[in-house]
């Protein structure tokens, strides 16, 4: 309960420093305003603007554009990023991009128009937008475009007292290094040694002697989703990229894997639901509309197929009207089992639980899940059928229609994403359209044809 309360307080002084905000706005008080600002984090900045309408925003950015600095960018929803960079000076944009990793700047220019990239690039120092330039050649979606190119090394044959001279002498160390990385002298990447252990050791141990047993290389055109799973794999907290040759030419951090998954994951969550991949609460109507009307299209149709089926029934439900009223719960129940079904298999499938080497055992278990439930719900729903219209056999109806629908859509929900998966579809893109049409077609089957069979 005190955390409820807790979490409500926090709600209201977010709610009040929104709408004080706003009104500073409105007033034009750049002092109030700024005032109000300087506490936010970069994270809670970005979601404010983000939560903004684009008139509000445009004239919070006109009064506090000083106060927009590289983290924010960074952090913006990419739908709105575009559109805070135009809205700025050139010359906060540049000083905001300046101070900005090397894989945070690739990131921005990833989502921009030409020109708004064009205008990212001018204002970096030459040595940076050759770094980046380089990063952009990569595939997009991998490794390359992942890395920061600002590393920490040191050759295989040092001690820790020279790795510790060579840190406290450094001038442009990066703001954030989890590792000091041992190189040949090819640059090729050999070891590397965490921070903790160079500060815990002895001037005169050799950094070999302490390298950590989780070293790994990724190549620089994996995809990045490999990489991720890498990292939640094997626990690492960062991790070099090599060119083609073996050297050394980056480093991944665990906040940019992380942010990987996380983006994996809201994807396929966006693409089991049917609005796009990309959807935002930032985003306009007509881009909203553009992407859930295809997939709203694809609903149409098979509905229609549905329907077909139902239709070829029309004799039976004629005869025995209350079918009508029964159809909606075999519909509802096979969609439900599905979705269920269907949502661990796309995850598991994403997270790589769900392979070649299982998929029998999985199947299996659905199977067994889809013929217990639908028994649980066929007793049920016979019993409530009985009671209600005084007919047993239409209990006896939707009771087998029930355990056949759930069985179909366990196996459907697992089935469906594992063969798209090995054709080489997106099972998060495709399965659902797939998944529920044949839940429903044969669900409605069932319950007809049983209710053809048995009752007329």
């Amino acid at each position: 309960m005190d955390e409820n309360l807790a979490i409500m307080d926090e709600d209201e002084v977010h709610a009040d420093r929104v709408a004080a905000i706003l009104h500073a706005v409105e007033a034009g008080d750049t002092g109030r305003l700024t005032g109000l600002m300087a506490p936010l984090h970069a994270a809670d900045v970005a979601d404010l603007l983000e939560q903004m309408d684009p008139h509000d925003r445009r004239a919070l950015l006109a009064l506090w554009s000083g106060g927009i600095d590289g983290d924010v960018l960074s952090e913006l929803d990419w739908s709105i990023r575009e559109e805070v960079i135009d809205a700025l000076p050139d010359a906060v944009v540049a000083e905001a991009v300046r101070t900005l990793d090397t894989d945070d700047v690739v990131d921005i220019l990833e989502d921009l128009e030409p020109e708004g990239q064009e205008k990212i690039l001018d204002a970096l120092e030459v040595a940076d937008r050759v770094a980046v330039e380089q990063a952009l050649a990569y595939p997009e979606g991998s490794a390359g475009r992942l890395m920061q190119r600002e590393v920490v090394i040191a050759p295989e044959h040092w001690t820790v007292g020279d790795a510790i001279d060579y840190l406290r002498a450094a001038e442009n160390l990066p703001d954030q290094f989890y590792h000091v990385i041992l190189v040949d002298p090819r640059m090729k990447p050999v070891g590397y040694v965490t921070l903790g252990r160079v500060l815990s050791a002895r001037r005169d141990v050799a950094l070999r002697a302490i390298v950590e047993d989780s070293f790994r290389t990724v190549s620089a055109t994996d995809p990045e989703g490999d990489v991720a799973y890498m990292f939640n794999q094997y626990h690492l907290i960062s991790c070099p990229v090599v060119d083609a040759g073996g050297r050394l030419v980056g480093v991944i951090t665990i906040d940019d894997a992380m942010n990987v998954l996380d983006e994996e994951h809201e994807e396929d969550l966006l693409r089991l639901a049917g609005v796009g991949d990309e959807s935002s609460i930032a985003d306009g109507v007509w881009d909203t509309m553009k992407a859930r009307l295809p997939w709203l299209a694809i609903s149409l149709v098979t509905a229609n197929i549905a329907a077909l089926v139902v239709a070829q029934f029309e004799a039976t439900i004629a005869q025995v009207v209350v079918l009508a009223a029964l159809m909606p719960i075999v519909a509802a129940m096979g969609g439900n089992a599905a979705t269920q079904s269907l949502t661990v298999a796309v995850r598991a499938l994403a997270t790589r639980d769900l392979t070649g080497a299982n998929a029998w055992r999985v199947v299996r278990r659905e199977l067994a899940v889809g013929l217990l439930n639908g028994m649980a719900f066929a007793i049920v729903m016979a019993g409530a059928a009985y009671a209600l219209f005084g007919a047993p056999m239409i209990g006896a109806v939707i009771g087998l229609a029930l355990i056949i629908t759930l069985i179909v859509a366990a196996l459907a929900g697992i089935v469906v994403p594992l063969a798209l998966d090995r054709l080489g579809f997106d099972p998060a893109l495709s399965s659902g359209t797939f998944v529920i049409t044949l839940t429903d077609v044969i669900g409605f089957f069932a319950f007809l044809g049983l209710a053809t069979v048995m009752l007329t």
